[in-house]
């Protein structure tokens, strides 16, 4: 199936994963200007600075996508809070770190609301989607009737036809093979996720609208064999991780360069279960664990920690967010046009 409105004139069928924490919109200007469709992630701006990246982009003809969570908030739960603070006290110790403040919050990735559909409603993207299914149907309605295209992840084909019967434009087909955090939200059940040309396969035979592969997809060869299961496009975060564009850290660079480095699901990092490459806290905790607090709360615990470390070239307590394919030193207009888009 042919993709239509703003990403029917895209040069290459390749979307840019939105990668919270590696990017911002350099990225995703490289990628448009490449001929991709670049992705920016939003889930952790706030008003302030989700203004100040729509007025940047409002002047650009190249359509961006602007990517949201739509979770169901959780209010801390302090048992499980002081549980996981106990779980990570011999860290401290070893890093001579204090406990961070009970009432810290920075970072916290927050579902869609109403005040930021007020804001975009004033600039209106072309293209938004959305992770952990769509926004609420009255706000939903809204971003449709200033026409914008909807994308939005489904790791199971029951995800998918959820998302087609509720509105989405395109769905997303997140294959278990995908790096950062899974996008499931009908089950947690991780049994359920397939891999991605399974998923696309099955997709395309349920649905009536495109379906974009994700997961797996590092080179030409990967993005033609999604596009021949049925895919009208694909979507790449990893590859795009060593681009200078890429605001990634040294400690996760170096990690991404280290190819004997598997990778691994896991919620240690925000509670939620997201592919990255295995470190010493998933090795030692157990790559998915009971203790951490549900999402988004766990990532606050381990801050100063991560901070710590990283500033010593230590990557034991960061999420090291990676699929399964390798990735290499490239500068994203390379990765668009020749590893993905196949150009001599």
């Amino acid at each position: 199936m042919t993709l239509t409105g703003p990403l029917g004139c895209l040069g290459v069928p390749v979307i840019q994963a939105p990668m919270a924490g590696v990017q911002d919109d350099v990225l995703a200007l490289a990628v448009a200007r490449a001929g991709g469709l670049g992705s920016v992630p939003c889930a952790m701006l706030d008003v302030d600075a989700l203004q100040h990246l729509l007025e940047r982009l409002a002047p650009l003809e190249l359509p961006i996508n602007l990517n949201f969570f739509c979770h169901r908030m959780r209010e801390p739960d302090p048992a499980r809070a002081q549980r996981w603070r106990e779980a990570l006290a011999p860290y401290r110790r070893e890093w001579e770190v204090a406990p961070p403040d009970a009432s810290a919050a920075q970072g916290t990735r927050r579902p869609i609301d109403a005040a930021t559909v007020d804001l975009l409603e004033r600039y209106r993207p072309a293209v938004l989607s959305f992770h952990f299914g769509l926004p609420a149907a009255p706000l939903l309605r809204r971003i449709k009737v200033w026409g914008a295209t909807v994308l939005a992840s489904a790791t199971t084909p029951e995800e998918g036809r959820w998302l087609e019967q509720h509105g989405a434009d395109i769905v997303i087909a997140q294959g278990i093979e995908a790096g950062g955090h899974r996008g499931h939200f009908l089950s947690p059940d991780l049994s359920l996720q397939p891999d991605t040309r399974t998923l696309v396969v099955r997709l395309r035979k349920a649905l009536d609208v495109p379906v974009v592969a994700a997961g797996g997809i590092g080179d030409r060869g990967d993005v033609v064999a999604m596009l021949e299961a049925g895919a009208s496009a694909v979507q790449v975060g990893t590859a795009y991780l060593l681009c200078p564009e890429a605001t990634t850290s040294a400690v996760h660079r170096a990690a991404l360069r280290e190819s004997s480095r598997a990778t691994a699901v896991t919620n240690l990092f925000s509670g939620r279960p997201a592919r990255g490459i295995v470190n010493r806290l998933m090795r030692e905790l157990g790559s998915l664990s009971d203790l951490p607090p549900a999402f988004p709360w766990a990532a606050q615990e381990l801050a100063q920690l991560r901070t710590r470390a990283e500033a010593a070239g230590c990557d034991d307590f960061s999420p090291l967010w990676s699929g399964t394919t390798p990735c290499r030193d490239r500068g994203t207009a390379e990765v668009v046009t020749r590893e993905l888009g196949g150009m001599a």
